[in-house]
């Protein structure tokens, strides 16, 4: 990725979870790969494909006590202080009359990719992106039910999903110090809507930039390196929390909560993998979770868990 960096060559790449496998993929590559691709400033060429006249949707999520365990684990090391954020993610099996490539094209969402045969996101959520050797992370944290009464002050005087933004925050801000200077807060707690098939929801996220030091500059796959896995999805602090997320979660993510990217030759512009759905033989599943701090209540992230499967297509 460096040397393609260094060199200005654009190219597509996609990273799992732990950072165990990188595919890259040159423009004149894509294609062949498999990959369909729809990102703010890159879309591979696509055929537009007509949509069942009625959605079928439904979901198998696990009970309360199957959630129960993993949570308890997470608590538990919390209280020992092993950790105070883990953002603990569960697969739920899904059955739909949609395929892959129907929800890639017709979800609404800043990042989609389709991996045929494998794998379809629509992700919310930025990475980081380099723009004129400047750095800028997006951590996004805190969602709620749109359709609730004042959700938008509830959701920023909310004390468990406004101290799960301090600390992503304020982890992304250390995060960026590793390969940045001067890197600050430009925006804190901003407020997206997100429209769905089921229900809308708003999300919280902030802006943090900082300026590329030397030793980074237009080097993509050392920043990479560095920053990976993504804070907003692991927690803090990075090492022990890794740790506890793979006693909890005791399914393997994959590519969920990777990261892909375009780089244009001169900028990148990537995502965090999540709003994903995964095929397994002739099964569907979707990975979703959230955050978990001391003053999480297990009901309440059962219900985060099962509201975040859903697809963004109305």
């Amino acid at each position: 990725m460096d040397e393609l960096s260094l060199q200005k060559v654009p190219y597509f790449f996609i990273i799992d979870f732990l950072t165990e496998n990188v595919e890259i993929y040159k423009e004149n590559e894509i294609k062949k790969s498999g990959l369909s691709i729809d990102f703010q400033g890159y879309k591979t060429p696509s055929i537009y494909h007509e949509l069942p006249q009625k959605i079928e949707w439904r979901s198998y999520p696990e009970t309360l006590e199957s959630f129960q365990k993993g949570f308890e684990y997470v608590q538990k090391n919390i209280q020992l202080g092993n950790s105070y954020l883990v953002n603990y993610t569960r697969k739920t099996r899904i059955e739909t009359n949609l395929s892959l490539e129907e929800i890639f094209y017709h979800s609404n969402a800043k990042y989609k990719v389709f991996y045929k045969d494998f794998f379809v996101f629509f992700s919310p959520e930025t990475f980081v992106k380099i723009i004129d050797g400047k750095i800028f992370t997006y951590p996004m944290k805190g969602t709620i039910d749109a359709s609730l009464e004042n959700a938008v002050e509830i959701l920023r005087n909310d004390k468990k999903e406004k101290a799960e933004h301090y600390t992503v925050v304020d982890l992304l801000r250390n995060d960026l110090s590793m390969v940045a200077d001067n890197v600050k807060v430009d925006q804190f707690q901003h407020i997206d809507f997100i429209k769905t098939h089921q229900k809308d929801l708003y999300a919280m996220s902030s802006e943090i930039s900082g300026n590329l030091t030397p030793e980074f500059a237009g080097k993509v796959g050392s920043i990479m390196k560095r920053l990976l896995p993504a804070g907003s999805i692991l927690g803090a602090p990075k090492p022990k929390t890794l740790e506890i997320i793979l006693n909890a979660e005791g399914y393997d993510r994959g590519y969920y909560t990777g990261v892909c990217g375009w780089f244009d030759g001169k900028n990148l512009d990537s995502c965090v993998m999540i709003r994903f759905i995964e095929k397994e033989g002739d099964q569907l599943y979707f990975k979703s979770g959230g955050g978990i701090t001391h003053m999480s209540k297990l009901e309440d992230e059962y219900q985060e868990m099962k509201n975040k499967i859903y697809v963004p297509i109305h």
